[in-house]
C-alpha cells in the first residue's frame, strides 16, 4: 500500500464547506492498520460526511513521504486542512479524543 486515497462514500460538500484533508501514515498492511483505517473512515462518515479526503501512506513503502512529514511513529494522522496542521500519534479508537484532536465539533447531547 503506497499513497492510497480514500474518497468520501456519500454526502456532498456544499459551497463554502470546510474540507478536511487528512493523511494517515501506517506501517505495513496488517489487521491493526485495517482497524485504524476503518475507525478513521467511520469518524469522518459520521462527523464530516462528504467533506473529507484521506490519503493513506505506508511508511515502509514510501519513506520519503514519511521524512517529508517528519513522521516518527505509526500510525500518525496528520490534518493538513483546515489549518493549523494537527497530528495524532497512536490509537485512533477513542472517537471523542480523535474529534477533539482534529478540531471537529463534537455534537452536544440534549
Amino acid at each position: 500500500m503506497t499513497d492510497r486515497t480514500m474518497e468520501p462514500r456519500d454526502g456532498a460538500a456544499g459551497k463554502g464547506a470546510v474540507m478536511w484533508e487528512l493523511r494517515l501514515f501506517v506501517a505495513g498492511g496488517d489487521l491493526e492498520v485495517e482497524q485504524v483505517q476503518t475507525a478513521l473512515e467511520r469518524v469522518c462518515q459520521e462527523h464530516v460526511p462528504g467533506r473529507y479526503h484521506i490519503v493513506m501512506v505506508d511508511i515502509f513503502q514510501d519513506p520519503e513521504q514519511a521524512d517529508a512529514f517528519d513522521i516518527v511513529a505509526a500510525p500518525t494522522l496528520v490534518r493538513q486542512s483546515p489549518l493549523p496542521v494537527r497530528r495524532i500519534i497512536g490509537d485512533l479508537s477513542q472517537v471523542e479524543k480523535v474529534l477533539l484532536a482534529l478540531g471537529i465539533p463534537v455534537p452536544q447531547e440534549p
